[in-house]
């Protein structure tokens, strides 16, 4: 996970998440804050820093805490204190064993057994049983948020305490899908069910609260005995509370799309996701295709002036549609940018394109219109014309299924399991560019079926690199944002703004 620490009279900025199942904001029109001038005075007052007499979080009272129904944002935050799943995702975006103590998996990579971690028990003192894994998953392969992600599982089962999934198709990496919050089964408390996390919810006249469950099965102490939930049913109302410090922290995405104002004594610190950003080739239309030219003007790409320059810093450089947090990236096969290798690469393709690509964009992120903006001036200086075609969502999404385009600026939320099939298979559901290519297919399914998953990545990554139907650009970050000196050693992972819960540290005002 990348980490970034800035003290400031802060640019704090909400935005929408892109897909589900992630603490980012819900959609709204109003997305990122920006500072406003104050005297020093002013400044002198907001760096000082205000402890809380108890740590709160915003939330929605009239929105449910069940996380397979819960909206996102900081509603799934409040929920990840709650509910835990078989696996949760590390700092590499890699499953890490949790409520599942272990595994085994037939040769097809189709059938696999989970054993339950003893000892765990839900907040209410009932234990952990197969049953409650069961119901939990079949709610969430029949829900919005996570049907996609499990459209492949065709049945779950009961052997004991040992749960069984069997698939439609061999996945080796199916334990990096079911980080699935897993709620007592039958549990239908009107606001939030049952959960084996770190707190309960407790709501009464005095207030609504995360308490500290005693019978957590890590054992260990939680860093704050309560936690304040404070209502905020919109994001005008979460920023309020945050810059009034009625809240100590809330979720963000730093490229996000229309200002507001608000200043504060803020920290930041950002997580990993598997979001890509990546430019999307029309390969039905000349030159694009050309594998040639589109390894050249993959080569063309600054990734790393993208990221720094019109993301702020908020993602990482890639060149392969892998993290490369990720213990699959392979950063072997990564080739230095540099103007003269462009060109050099353009002479090679032996093509001269003689009418202006267009790049199509999304007008409502400006960032991304930045981005756009920056590659077809950096294209067209170096001989290959492109010019911007923005459009707002709707528009844009009608010439993506159109093929009315031949590049364009794209992002995708990719599973953890980095199954690509969607956006490069032949048929995909994302795959605009019309990329029909039988080698791709064979590589995608060796990939999802491989027992040694490093040399599948490495083999597809490679054949992508010379075929480059798609340009990987940079994988975002999103962050958490903080009332400065409350909060320590806080470690954010895309799934878990309080991912090492037990390394952190709260610091409270003395009544």
């Amino acid at each position: 996970m990348k980490k970034r620490l800035l003290k400031c009279l802060c640019t704090a900025l909400l935005l929408p998440a892109l897909l589900t199942g992630c603490w980012q904001e819900e959609p709204s029109a109003h997305d990122d804050i920006l500072p406003q001038p104050g005297g020093p005075e002013q400044e002198a007052a907001e760096t000082r820093m205000i402890l809380p007499e108890i740590f709160a979080l915003p939330y929605a009272p009239d929105q449910p805490l069940d996380p397979i129904t819960c909206p996102d944002g900081m509603q799934q935050v409040v929920a990840s204190l709650l509910y835990e799943g078989l696996f949760r995702l590390d700092l590499h975006l890699e499953p890490e064993a949790w409520l599942c103590s272990g595994y085994t998996c037939d040769d097809t990579m189709s059938r696999y057994e989970f054993t339950l971690r003893s000892g765990v028990t839900f907040s209410d003192g009932s234990p952990l049983t197969a049953a409650d894994v069961k119901a939990a998953l079949d709610r969430a392969r029949n829900s919005e948020r996570y049907r996609a992600r499990l459209s492949d599982i065709s049945s779950v089962s009961v052997s004991g305490e040992t749960v069984v999934v069997s698939l439609s198709k061999p996945n080796s990496a199916l334990p990096a899908l079911l980080d699935i919050p897993i709620v007592k089964a039958g549990s239908d408390h009107p606001d939030a069910p049952i959960g084996t996390g770190p707190y309960l919810f407790s709501a009464g006249d005095s207030g609504t609260y995360l308490v500290a469950n005693q019978s957590w099965w890590q054992g260990t102490r939680q860093p704050t005995d309560r936690i304040a939930l404070v209502e905020a049913a919109d994001l005008d109302t979460k920023l309020y509370r945050f810059t009034s410090h009625d809240v100590q922290l809330v979720t963000a995405d730093l490229t996000g799309m229309s200002p507001i104002s608000a200043t504060g004594n803020i920290v930041y610190q950002d997580a990993d996701t598997t979001i890509l950003q990546y430019v999307g080739c029309n390969v039905t239309r000349e030159p694009l295709d050309n594998a040639a030219f589109r390894r050249a003007l993959s080569q063309g790409i600054n990734r790393s002036s993208v990221v720094s320059a019109f993301l702020s810093g908020h993602g990482t450089p890639a060149q392969f549609p892998v993290s490369p947090v990720s213990p699959l990236y392979p950063s072997e096969l990564e080739t230095r940018y540099s103007r003269d290798t462009f060109s050099s690469a353009l002479a090679e393709s032996g093509i001269v394109s003689d009418r202006p690509l267009t790049l199509l964009v999304n007008t409502e992120n400006s960032f991304k219109v930045s981005v756009a903006n920056y590659l077809a001036e950096s294209f067209t200086a170096d001989g290959v014309p492109v010019t911007v075609r923005a459009l707002p969502w709707e528009e844009y999404t009608a010439a993506l299924l159109s093929g009315d385009f031949d590049l364009y600026y794209g992002e995708v939320k990719l599973t953890a399991d980095w199954d690509l099939s969607d956006l490069l298979a032949t048929g995909g559901a994302l795959n605009y560019g019309g990329w029909a290519d039988p080698r791709t297919d064979q590589l995608l399914e060796a990939f999802a079926a491989a027992s040694d998953r490093t040399a599948a990545a490495k083999s597809l990554c490679a054949y992508l690199q010379a075929q480059s139907p798609i340009l990987p650009v940079c994988f975002k970050s999103i962050s958490v944002l903080m009332q400065a000196g409350v909060v320590e050693g806080l470690t954010p992972t895309m799934a878990e703004p309080f991912y090492d819960l037990t390394g952190c540290t709260i610091h409270l005002r003395e009544s």
